[in-house]
């Protein structure tokens, strides 16, 4: 299959949402202030897309970036990576977004804001709702998900595109998956990374968790917007009953999948470069594996074995730095999980 005749093939999975660059500092130091830093394109959702692909799903991203070096490498690495990129939009007045990443020694990152804006804003908030129109009915024919986070509300104009898409999917029988990815800075650059989210913020998600059939979010995100993180009292507490997992760092995840509670050890990564992206790795893994089920009757054990897969994923991507470049393919996941030899359930 050529080129551009997978990159105009119909998706399985649709990612929306932000694309940017992550500019880490070095371990121990700030990238405000030192140069010794690196930048490594980003966002959830595109990470979640270019992980897919790398996984061999049929994947398209639907994002928008500046007309600048930033969204030019990404439409090449997406376009490497063979992800369906006719819902890419450009901006041509506001830049892609810089994230600031600073590191601690042992790789774990904090986010400290952003830069590159002039005042203007950055391209992933005007997601351009009229392109959407025309190029959804394109994408949308044989998807089964559609992957979003809740970033693109935090602003006016990406928040109604988004809102969109999900009423479209739903009308589609399209499922939605939500993985929370709370980040304070992108509702307000004054709030601390360790922020939680107020009264207004909490409103605004809940129109989109009531929508979820899979939500994937980490434990504080369940304490945050849910006040408890068993998967099954959240699931039960939102109207379309959704699958829940819930990762807790290096902690087992819990996760209720088909009516099926499960709690099930992760990995520790051979080397920590870099813990950026490890959710989305995860968040990828999971999707891979959830579009592979088809039996009905799936089992515990064979549940157990996706969260493993997806654990799998997130380990591998803290080996290299950055949240893409590292991702696995589905031999080199295999190959860790057959070789691994502690931290299967």
């Amino acid at each position: 299959m050529s080129l551009d005749s997978f990159l105009c093939s119909e998706p399985e999975i649709i990612c929306l949402g932000e694309a940017l660059v992550d500019r880490l500092g070095p371990l121990g130091g700030d990238p405000s202030q030192n140069l010794l830093v690196e930048d490594c394109l980003g966002g959830a959702p595109a990470n979640v897309a270019c992980g897919l692909a790398r996984l061999g799903r049929r994947v398209a991203f639907i994002g928008r970036v500046g007309d600048d070096l930033i969204g030019k490498d990404f439409r090449d690495l997406m376009q490497i990576r063979m992800v369906n990129l006719i819902g890419f939009q450009t901006d041509l007045r506001r830049p892609s977004r810089i994230v600031l990443v600073r590191r601690d020694i042992d790789g774990e990152r904090f986010f400290q804001g952003f830069a590159g804006d002039d005042g203007m804003g950055f391209a992933d908030q005007a997601l351009e709702i009229n392109d959407l129109k025309k190029s959804w009915p394109v994408i949308s024919t044989k998807a089964k998900w559609l992957l979003i986070g809740t970033i693109p509300l935090a602003s006016k104009i990406s928040s109604k595109a988004l809102s969109w898409c999900i009423d479209q999917a739903r009308n589609q029988d399209i499922k939605i998956a939500l993985d929370v990815n709370w980040r304070p800075t992108f509702w307000n650059q004054g709030f601390s990374s360790d922020s939680g989210p107020d009264s207004f913020v909490k409103k605004t998600i809940a129109v989109v968790l009531e929508k979820a059939s899979l939500l994937k979010l980490s434990k504080e995100e369940a304490l945050w917007f849910f006040d408890k993180d068993d998967p099954l009292q959240i699931s039960q507490s939102l109207p379309q009953r959704p699958d829940v997992v819930v990762t807790d760092g290096a902690n087992p995840v819990k996760w209720l999948i088909s009516g099926i509670e499960g709690l099930t050890k992760v990995f520790s990564p051979p080397l920590i470069v870099d813990t950026t992206g490890a959710g989305d790795a995860f968040t990828a893994g999971l999707l891979h594996q959830m579009l592979s089920k088809t039996n009905s009757n799936i089992n515990y054990s064979e549940l157990d074995y996706m969260i493993n897969f997806s654990a799998a994923c997130g380990a591998l991507v803290c080996t290299g730095a950055g949240a893409i470049a590292p991702q696995p393919n589905n031999q080199e996941v295999e190959l860790f999980l057959s070789s691994f030899s502690g931290g299967m359930s």
